[in-house]
């Protein structure tokens, strides 16, 4: 009986030393701005002070604009290098895909390369003939589940990327090329 009272003593003890902090609600991609409904509070215990230096704290000033330079996932700390301004530059490109094309982990905050198919063949090979990505290493800022409800049939699956907008022309003049382009989205671990 006294080592439970003992062993519960130190539990206690050490629940003082957490630290609340902002967690992200949901995955989010680059070029996402939050806000404080987009956060949630997490108590977590630091080893060290410089850990936590890295996170915002729940009861810190947060920046005027919570703009994400890269993907954070759902329930991950809000680390403080996650936040900023993304590159200029950047537009947002709506994708109509096949879902058998995508994986079904793909989701806000991925980074995919995204493949057209289709005539002719060798729109998007090199001379010998390895097929390259029309997009490489693209964020995905928008992956909405479509509705799985009874009756409903999924033709297409949307997703919208983050495209530097220096690549947007030759991306939409390869799927002009084609005949029947159709996508396909690799996810990139």
């Amino acid at each position: 009986m006294a080592g439970c009272v003992v062993a519960g003593a130190r539990v206690l003890g050490s629940a003082d030393d957490t630290v609340a902090v902002w967690a992200v609600r949901a995955d989010e991609g680059s070029g996402a701005v939050l806000t404080r409904a987009d956060l949630v509070v997490h108590r977590v215990r630091f080893d060290s002070a410089g850990d936590l230096a890295g996170y915002y704290r729940a009861d810190d000033a947060l920046p005027d604009r919570l703009e994400l330079v890269r993907g954070v996932g759902r329930g991950e700390l809000l680390p403080r290098s996650a936040v900023g301004t993304t590159t200029a530059g950047t537009v947002q490109v709506p994708l109509a895909v096949d879902p058998a094309q995508v994986p079904p982990a793909v989701g806000t905050g991925s980074v995919v390369d995204v493949y057209v198919v289709g005539s002719p063949a060798d729109a998007a090979s090199d001379s010998a003939g390895a097929v390259s990505p029309a997009l490489d290493a693209v964020t995905v800022v928008a992956a909405p589940h479509p509705d799985q409800g009874f009756g409903s049939a999924q033709t297409r699956r949307q997703l919208t990327v983050a495209v530097p907008e220096r690549q947007v022309q030759a991306f939409f003049g390869l799927m002009a090329q084609a005949d029947d382009p159709a996508l396909t989205v690799v996810l990139r671990r």
